[in-house]
């Protein structure tokens, strides 16, 4: 017989829609939300993920996503963030070859439009999970809940806490887990309704659909696996109608016997034999494909792992969690990222923030004690329910089982969300049941309630279009966060304004000392405008303080290069070297030093080096190039000007360079044709007109001559010994006049 209509969905203040209606209205808003983000940029994380992806081209071979990590390194690497999300990975290189290259507008209309399916899908899984399947005459069958699990679906497509995973192009490891995610779940449910076997009771074609699928979660994010332990809790709770009070009972103080053999005729031990067989090879695989081990964390990416104090670890995790139930329930202040100071620690019990953590785990026990011990058997099913997927998504994130790389991340929200959004609108509608009289108030809250997250969702789904507004607007919810400040220094760097970069990179080192990146890219810009001194120092204290970073010691280089101070130099390349082998920028540089120095074997050695590295470094392969015609070795200055040309057949000023050696071998034909494609190509190049004037002024084209020399002269009036060498033909010029008859 089936179970009843859930009593209180009538009383929740929406109007009843049919199942099309529902979902077509869910998809809608969920569009509406973080719709105008289609257009946005790459922002953030996009640039390692996608942008710097190598895995995304089309010269990389496929298999490649099947053994790096998510953000392109192997995993074998120790410096691999061991995300395996190969999956995810594939749908980027499906976006970047339908739009032909780095079109960020696909990326994010894909986005959207999976969380507009998510939102939708979640219509019948909240209707299952409120109403629950009844068995009858005629196998399970669901029980409606139309109303509330409409109102559960629009608040979670209008959640704001969604707009990282949503605007962020990253966050499609997120959509498409839930995806997957909720797949599984439905899968799993339709093992009691499709093809039940009659001995059994159930489907295990089904169910090994389901146990794929959650694999196929896996390989999307890892938080997939998760949706094992949601349909496990529905398998007891629901399928097999288990009191959870009675069950508690029984484990807890052993009153009775739990019977196995009903739990055997209902098939429960089985399906979860194969759900946790399931699991368990989920996470062999996971753990033999991570291959050197978990990725190694800093004390950067979560303070709070790094605490002498077991009890201050465990009272911070605790404080965490707050602030992830303060997001959900208050989704007003959010920021892209959440580290170094954002949320600083508590390091005595005496901080009053540690009320917080009491208060949540107040509220939770309520609610355990509410799904344990309501006389309303509806109401505890549907209570418990809602909490195993409020926590079971968000156990990988919570610290417990391995220490995460973040303090709090938006995106892992996504999923726990759902839970949220389910008590959310169970809630609703047991106030408008019981205080009816205020119904109305309550209906008016309800529409606020949506109208402000839309509305919420729509300015945060703007600031994440570009990183200037994405960043600028963490400085009011995060002021004491380095990386906020670091980020919003960087974009200015990037956009040509140094002189405000610089204060922004300078509040970064000045709240977090050994904010090494910050350093070195304050150290840079401090360069460029020849501040060597300063530079320096900063430079030395980063490598200093985080002696493997390469990058850093290679800038260092370059400044004491700058300073005259060539021995120091070379050992800082030699140093960034060592930390980084595959450096072609860095020998780049050593070979300048070297040159500097009149070392032009050793010169050379670092430039071939850096082409070796590299192949299409255009700079390395010219300079090349000059130093042999420099040093009069004209042959071999060609044949490097060649070999560079076939790897870069586009390049202007290998053109240009060869060309020059080409007229002092006075193979004057073979010059002018690179110096006219330098030109076709760079056609304002006042060196290029000007060095070609002087080829045809060697060649005796004296007409041409001119006429390049005028050229070159109108671009560049102060061009050093052009205009000597156009004065020069033109003497000529006037003397072959008085001398023709």
């Amino acid at each position: 017989m089936a179970l009843s209509e859930v009593h209180w969905d009538k009383d929740v203040p929406l109007p009843r829609l049919g199942p099309v209606q529902a979902k077509v209205t869910v998809g809608l808003v969920a569009l509406l939300c973080f719709i105008n983000s289609y257009d946005g940029e790459f922002v953030f994380d996009d640039s390692e993920a996608i942008v710097n992806n190598k895995d995304l081209r089309a010269t990389t071979p496929w298999n490649n996503i099947w053994s790096n990590d998510f953000w392109g390194s192997n995993l074998s690497s120790n410096s691999s963030h061991k995300s395996y999300r190969p999956l995810t990975v594939f749908t980027f290189r499906l976006n970047y070859i339908l739009a032909g290259g780095l079109h960020p507008v696909g990326f994010h209309v894909l986005n959207i439009l999976l969380h507009a399916v998510i939102s939708v899908l979640m219509v019948d899984m909240f209707a299952l999970l409120i109403g629950g399947m009844a068995n009858d005459e005629h196998g399970y069958i669901l029980n409606r809940a139309p109303k509330t699990s409409l109102l559960a679906a629009l608040l979670f497509a209008a959640h704001p806490v969604h707009t990282e995973s949503v605007a962020g192009i990253v966050g499609r490891a997120d959509l498409l887990c839930a995806l997957f995610f909720q797949l599984s779940f439905l899968s799993y449910c339709k093992a009691f309704n499709t093809g039940v076997d009659k001995d059994a009771g159930f489907s295990t074609r089904w169910i090994v659909v389901s146990l794929s699928l959650c694999a196929a979660a896996m390989l999307c994010k890892e938080q997939g696996i998760t949706v094992l332990g949601v349909n496990a809790a529905f398998d007891v709770l629901v399928i097999c109608n288990v009191d959870v009070y009675e069950l508690s009972q029984r484990l807890l103080l052993r009153k009775t016997p739990l019977n196995a053999r009903e739990m055997m005729r209902t098939g429960l031990l089985t399906r979860l034999a194969l759900v946790a067989l399931g699991g368990v090879l989920m996470l062999y695989a996971r753990w033999r494909i991570m291959g050197t081990g978990p990725p190694a964390f800093t004390e950067v990416d979560n303070p709070a792992s790094f605490a002498e104090s077991v009890f201050l670890r465990v009272v911070n995790y605790n404080y965490y969690y707050t602030l992830n139930g303060w997001l959900l329930l208050c989704p007003w202040w959010l920021c892209f990222d959440w580290s170094m100071g954002c949320v600083p620690l508590i390091k005595a019990t005496a901080d009053w923030r540690v009320l917080w953590p009491l208060l949540l785990w107040c509220i939770l026990i309520g609610l355990v004690g509410q799904a344990l011990f309501s006389p309303d058997g509806q109401q505890r099913r549907t209570l418990s329910l809602s909490l195993v997927l409020l926590v079971v998504p968000f156990l990988p994130a919570c610290n417990i089982f391995f220490r995460v790389g973040f303090v709090i991340a938006e995106r892992v929200l996504y999923l726990p969300s759902s839970g949220y959004c389910l008590l959310l609108a169970c809630a609703l509608g047991h106030c408008c049941r019981r205080w009816a009289k205020y119904k109305k108030l309550l209906s008016l809250f309800v529409l606020a309630l949506l109208f402000t997250f839309v509305a919420r969702c729509a300015l945060r789904s703007h600031q994440w279009r570009s990183e200037q507004s994405l960043f600028t607007s963490a400085l009011a919810i995060c002021p004491l966060n380095a990386k906020v400040h670091y980020n919003v220094g960087k974009n200015l760097a990037d956009r040509g304004n140094t002189t405000a970069a610089i204060s922004y990179y300078r509040e970064a080192v000045r709240l977090h000392p050994t904010y090494v990146h910050a350093m070195n890219n304050l150290g840079n810009i401090l360069k460029e405008r020849n501040e060597l001194t300063e530079a320096e120092q900063l430079l030395s204290k980063a490598v200093s303080i985080q002696p493997d970073f390469a990058a850093a010691w290679m800038n260092l280089g370059i400044v004491q290069n700058s300073l005259s101070k060539f021995e120091q130099a070379e050992k800082s390349y030699w140093n960034a070297i060592r930390f980084r082998k595959k450096y072609p920028d860095c020998y780049y540089n050593l070979g300048r030093l070297y040159a500097d120095q009149q070392r032009h074997v050793d010169a050379l050695n670092a430039w071939r080096n850096a082409t070796v590295l590299k192949p299409d470094h255009s700079l390395a392969w010219n300079n090349m190039v000059i130093l042999l015609d420099n040093i009069g070795n004209l042959g071999q200055a060609e044949l490097i000007g060649r070999e560079a040309l076939k790897l870069l057949p586009k390049d202007h000023t290998i053109m240009f360079s060869l060309a020059n050696v080409l007229g002092k071998l006075e193979k004057y034909k073979e010059s002018e044709g690179f110096f006219l494609q330098a030109l076709q190509i760079n056609p304002n190049a006042a060196g290029c007109h000007g060095n070609l004037a002087v080829l045809y002024h060697r060649w005796g084209k004296l007409e041409l001559a001119q006429k390049h020399y005028e050229l070159s002269l109108k671009l560049d009036p102060q061009a050093p010994g052009t205009r000597d060498n156009y004065n020069m033909l033109r003497r000529k010029l006037d003397q072959r006049k008085r001398h023709t008859p």
